[in-house]
């Protein structure tokens, strides 16, 4: 069965989405059948991986709303092995429509089980918030992923984090865990970097990855031409990162 990683961090920023598309395309290219799964109302994802979201017929809306089968909103990506299920605009009613629903913590869970089995990977990109596209893919994963980034604030909001986590587990999805925590627009000459670093390996111990992601303008540059950085500029210090990221989740696995 797949493995579903949800990608969250209330604090917008990060690098969720730039993650959820970069070690998808790196899980893709160590041979992983992977599917990214944006729960974003911005699409970011969806735009990141080439999409036009103008064309879509379908999306994730539909999928948690609409009870479609999940299997009919993938649509492949330019890469082999890379599958997505993209986001629309509509996904920003989603929240407010699923205040009234039966089981709404559950609804994402429900659907991923009917295409789990086909994948080896399961990315969730959330939104910047704990709201209910957030506690639906808590719900819904196997573990967390949570990227924080090498600035002066990165730890606020990390315990709002963790303690929304406990909750999901008490009370929705015992078995999650926590995947890992990734650094990322990290640089290592400069102090702060350093010392976000220690303080964050201070909190979370061995579950700090052993791969930084380093501040590169490769990287903020790559989704605006539809691409992952592996394909925008393979040989940087970006591609090599989230390769590297990717042999850790799969030590994981």
């Amino acid at each position: 069965m797949g493995r579903i990683i949800t990608l969250t961090n209330q604090k917008g920023g990060v690098g969720k989405t730039t993650t959820a598309i970069n070690l998808g395309a790196a899980l893709a290219q160590l041979d992983n059948r992977t599917l990214v799964v944006d729960l974003d109302p911005q699409g970011n994802a969806t735009i990141g991986l080439g999409v036009d979201r103008s064309r879509l017929e379908t999306s994730v809306y539909q999928v948690l709303l609409d009870e479609l089968p999940p299997a009919d909103a993938i649509i492949p990506t330019r890469y082999a092995r890379l599958f997505l299920i993209p986001s629309t605009i509509e996904l920003a009613g989603a929240e407010i429509e699923l205040v009234a629903m039966v089981s709404r913590e559950y609804r994402l869970q429900e659907a991923l089980k009917e295409i789990k089995g086909g994948f080896d990977f399961l990315l969730l990109d959330c939104p910047p918030s704990l709201g209910l596209l957030t506690i639906n893919a808590l719900a819904a994963a196997d573990s967390i992923l949570i990227p924080i980034q090498c600035e002066f604030y990165a730890l606020e909001g990390v315990t709002q984090l963790l303690n929304t986590i406990n909750l999901v587990r008490r009370r929705l999805n015992p078995k999650l865990e926590v995947e890992g925590v990734l650094l990322t627009m990290f640089d290592r000459r400069t102090t702060l970097s350093q010392d976000v670093e220690r303080d964050v390996r201070a909190v979370f111990a061995q579950k700090v990855f052993r791969s930084n992601i380093p501040r590169s303008v490769r990287l903020a540059e790559a989704p605006s031409y539809g691409k992952s950085i592996l394909e925008y500029e393979p040989h940087s210090k970006g591609a090599q990162a989230y390769l590297s990221l990717a042999k850790e989740v799969l030590e994981h696995n």
